[in-house]
């Protein structure tokens, strides 16, 4: 009996070592990945739809944009840019009044007519000239403002940085987009691929700076996303954040105080303030991410 029990003990152990390294290696998996991002349930294939978008950019957009910028003047840019810009506040309008912001939708209302009508079409944006600066408005913020919770992140393949909210966002404001009410194909496409190149142009000046301040790019460029986006639906003044991570649900309040008439909206708009939303970051990331 005794040569027996030697007999097996070397079959044993190898099954013990194999199921001892098996835990361990298990056990270091989930100690290295550690707890997900609270609005992130899908990263592992928003990481990989990133990473898809992050090709296409490198070897497509991104040198079309160089070439852009480097052969166009810049007067003539900033006409592209102002021009789309323009068309935009068609959106901002609409959402404005779905909002119930009255003052807002005259305002943005004036900006737009008189761009359109003394800016040439929106080339001059004479009415930022005047004080009356550009503001953001999309149906994503509108759902927010309605009560509807963001959802998780998404990154959408060629669009980017997203969540369920903005998804939806997106959809309804295509149908009051002047670009995408254009019936004709050819012009239609154009108008859109030169929008999307005049957006891509816009960042190349913070790329550099971009790249030495993101440890993770991914990372970076969710939070950046997300922290914009709230900021966004508070109009500039955001309550603050508890001492748990923000997990996405940015809906507003009815109570919130950060709506209270005791905290006004600060000053030029969402977008010339979120940078300091991010004190940290060494990059304009409101602009990185103004793109999406």
């Amino acid at each position: 009996m005794r040569p027996s029990l030697h007999r097996r003990l070397p079959a044993a152990r190898p099954r013990r070592l194999l199921a001892s390294l098996l835990l361990a290696s298990s056990l270091s998996a989930c100690a290295t990945q550690g707890p997900r991002h609270a609005a992130d349930p899908f990263e592992p294939i928003n990481r990989a739809v990133y990473t898809f978008n992050d090709l296409g950019d490198r070897y497509a957009f991104k040198p079309v944009a160089r070439v852009y910028a480097t052969v166009v003047p810049q007067f003539m840019r900033t006409g592209v840019h102002n021009f789309f810009s323009n068309l935009d506040d068609v959106i901002v309008v609409a959402n404005d009044l779905l909002q119930g912001k009255a003052t807002n939708a005259s305002r943005d209302g004036v900006r737009l007519m008189a761009n359109t009508v003394f800016g040439g079409l929106g080339l001059v944006d004479v009415a930022g000239m005047r004080g009356i600066t550009k503001r953001s408005e999309d149906f994503g913020q509108t759902l927010a403002v309605w009560g509807l919770p963001s959802g998780p992140y998404l990154v959408l393949p060629f669009l980017g940085p997203s969540t369920v909210r903005d998804s939806v966002g997106r959809y309804v404001d295509s149908y009051i987009d002047p670009v995408w009410r254009v019936t004709d194909v050819p012009p239609r496409n154009v108008a859109a691929g030169l929008r999307l190149l005049d957006a891509r142009a816009l960042l190349l000046p913070a790329e550099k700076l971009f790249e030495q301040a993101a440890v993770d790019r991914y990372d970076f460029l969710r939070d950046a996303y997300l922290q914009r986006r709230r900021n966004l639906i508070y109009d500039g003044n955001p309550p603050r954040e508890t001492d748990h991570e923000f997990d996405g649900d940015d809906s507003i309040d009815d109570n919130s105080s950060a709506l209270s008439p005791s905290k006004p909206p600060l000053a030029g708009g969402a977008d010339r303030e979120y940078p300091r939303a991010t004190p940290t970051a060494t990059v304009p990331v409101g602009r990185v991410i103004r793109v999406f």
